[in-house]
């Protein structure tokens, strides 16, 4: 992209595209996505490329394209910051929006200014634009996708509501409703009605008909995941059936939930970036000995005050060990909470020693450094 800046229309021109975007959860829904493709194309996997290893801006995208240039279907994982590009050049089919969160404040400032960047190229893309798989529990998603040609809803049972408090039309304060969902106290934004929904731990499709996805990686979550890229699957011509087949082959995407041995210990990899993402990793980890990892590298993002909007008093009473080069900011958070624990900062130093199997939850740095530590 340095030698030519207009690489990454040209290699993503020609081919079947489908994108997944959101705040939480992208690589894996396009890890399931990529997985229902590959199980319907059999033998011929040679036809999809997919940056399967999570780098989701410009240059990523553009060196996983510019690996597989006869591959004449792409899933691609795509940040949300480079979502409108991609609209505009890559004319996708389908363009999965799962979820906003608080992220990265140092780069993104406020979520809403993301979303308007959908909801515009949404609309400039017109009736060339892709059809959209949208999460209808996300309000600012909601909002985003209103000017799409056309919108696919998933109810996901999303349980995460603490960046949804005011409406992204008109500012005025949402309330939450059972059943119904959300709806705008001023204004007429509301919860759509869906054609696919999370019923515990089945999906039911538009038909009315409910499958299981018996998914391989763990989490209530991956189950709303699986019904977002089941829903686009579909939109791509697969079949339930084989969709659903194809993701259960996913088990550690990119090293989220893989297991390896670290320091002579055996670990398990959480990766949560937010509070929306601790909020699902914590419960996930149910070892005796917890570690968590955190940093506030460019990738992490410098802010680390959402530190205080994440729930560690239910660890009280475990066994934890803060590490990373923030583990003392992270101290000072579980003392607070009440949580007995021992900062040991060196990633390496405080995977040593566990006799028995741990639970590792990392900010996304020192996840990537665990993994080339484990192998995985």
């Amino acid at each position: 992209m340095r030698l030519d800046p207009d690489a990454l229309g040209e290699l993503v021109a020609g081919r079947r595209v489908a994108m997944v975007s959101g705040t939480n959860g992208k690589t894996t829904t396009t890890h399931f996505l990529a997985g229902a493709v590959r199980e319907a194309l059999g033998p011929d996997t040679s036809r999809l490329v997919h940056n399967a290893d999570g780098a989701n801006l410009h240059g990523g995208i553009a060196s996983a394209l510019g690996e597989h240039p006869r591959a004449d279907l792409a899933i691609l994982e795509t940040d949300e910051r480079v979502v409108a590009d991609l609209v505009r050049l890559g004319r996708p089919e389908v363009l999965v929006l799962l979820n906003f969160s608080r992220d990265q404040l140092d780069r993104n400032h406020e979520i809403k200014g993301l979303g308007r960047s959908w909801r515009e190229a949404l609309a400039t893309a017109g009736q060339d634009g892709p059809v959209v798989v949208a999460n209808a529990d996300e309000p600012l998603v909601v909002w985003a996708a209103q000017t799409a040609r056309r919108v696919v809803w998933v109810d996901t049972a999303a349980t995460w509501t603490q960046d949804a408090s005011l409406c992204p039309q008109c500012g005025s304060p949402l309330v939450r409703e059972q059943p119904g969902g959300w709806r705008c106290t001023g204004c007429d934004l509301a919860q759509p009605a869906a054609t696919y929904r999370v019923d515990g731990d089945t999906i039911v499709r538009p038909d009315g008909s409910v499958v299981t996805p018996a998914l391989n990686v763990p989490g209530s979550f991956n189950v709303s995941n699986a019904a977002c890229a089941l829903a686009a699957a579909e939109l791509f011509g697969i079949d339930a059936e084989t969709a659903l087949r194809g993701m259960r082959t996913v088990t550690a995407p990119a090293g989220r939930f893989g297991t390896a041995t670290i320091s002579g210990s055996r670990a398990r990899l959480l990766l949560a970036k937010n509070p929306a993402g601790w909020a699902e990793a914590l419960p996930l980890a149910r070892s005796a000995t917890v570690v968590l990892a955190i940093d506030s590298a460019a990738a992490d993002g410098r802010d680390v005050s959402w530190l205080w909007d994440v729930e560690y008093e239910q660890l009280a009473g475990r066994s934890v060990v803060a590490t990373g080069p923030r583990a003392a900011d992270l101290a000072v958070r579980l003392t607070y909470a009440g949580v007995e624990h021992r900062t040991v900062p060196d990633l390496a130093e405080a995977l040593r020693g566990h006799a028995e199997p741990v639970d590792v939850v990392a900010t996304y740095t020192p996840f990537q450094r665990l993994r080339k530590l484990g192998g995985l």
